[in-house]
């Protein structure tokens, strides 16, 4: 499993109809999309796919939708995480796993944990996973870091945690995990615009939100900076960089959502409380995909 997660995954979007349902034929089209462009696994109910203003119907409805079409072909990795560790335990134990290859899991937010709090939340998580598990630290979402010394010490401890997400933007945290984990632990890039340097640093690879709408592009981007071929990597990391800054400008996944209509995958529509990004952001989006398919 930690081989086949190597790579580049897609925090994969959720697409919405004008009157607010889920979109499924378009969420078809971009999981074909994704697939088709050679990218190694998807991960489903992320940030990215506006997990928190899901209902559980249809956490589970997309949930099933994307492991039927995506029909074995590549991994799906399953975001289960919250802040009261308990429920997730419980809803952990409900999860139908048929189809599911691991779970990403977001640090706690709002309730601003210890380390300690961290490190046995995680672990009590772990414990009732039939599936291996991903930490997520993204700290400019939640408001707590999980230092390096925390998931070296879930790396080290904890058998089924398998890697972790890094999205702290730390590259000095991100190197000093690379340096002193266990050799089959995984350090995921959740920047895209930090990929390269990061997998140039040790990183194996990425779960991006660009490979939405440039699956083949990342994805090469990705597979050249794992082989070390730092020249052709460069080359695309350059040429998606404007982008990948144009499409968070105004959050996430309003960008991305901007970028897909224009390429004619889904219609740009969010749920609150998020909403579209302004006009300037999507002339700027819009000028940068121009500069990638030109």
């Amino acid at each position: 499993m930690i081989n086949k997660l190597k790579g580049c995954g897609v925090a994969i979007i959720t697409p919405f109809h004008k009157h607010g349902t889920v979109d499924f034929t378009s969420l078809g089209k971009v999981v074909e999309h994704i697939i088709s462009n050679g990218v190694n696994y998807i991960v489903a109910l992320g940030t990215t796919g506006e997990t928190a203003t899901l209902t559980e119907k249809e956490k589970v409805a997309v949930t099933d939708f994307i492991i039927e079409t995506t029909d074995n072909r590549i991994p799906v990795v399953l975001g289960i995480g919250g802040n009261n560790t308990q429920k997730i335990i419980e809803q952990v134990k409900e999860t139908n796993f048929e189809g599911i290859s691991a779970i990403l899991s977001v640090a706690p937010y709002y309730n601003k944990p210890q380390q300690k709090g961290l490190f046995y939340h995680f672990k009590s998580i772990e414990e009732v996973s039939p599936v291996p598990m991903i930490i997520y630290n993204v700290p400019g979402r939640t408001g707590v870091n999980i230092t390096a010394e925390t998931t070296l010490k879930l790396a080290r401890e904890v058998e089924g945690i398998i890697g972790v997400k890094e999205a702290s933007g730390n590259l000095m945290q991100i190197m000093q995990i690379i340096k002193d984990k266990p050799n089959d632990f995984l350090v995921i890039s959740g920047d895209d615009a930090l990929t390269m340097p990061a997998i140039s640093a040790g990183a194996d690879g990425v779960i991006s939100v660009v490979a939405n709408a440039f699956p083949k592009e990342f994805s090469d981007m990705v597979k050249f900076s794992l082989e070390g071929n730092i020249k052709k990597a460069k080359e695309i990391h350059y040429k998606l960089f404007d982008f990948s800054n144009a499409i968070f400008e105004d959050g996430s996944p309003a960008g991305i959502k901007a970028a897909l209509e224009y390429l004619e995958l889904c219609q740009n529509n969010l749920r609150l409380p998020l909403v579209k990004v302004n006009k300037q952001t999507i002339t700027n989006i819009h000028n940068t995909i121009k500069e990638i398919i030109s």
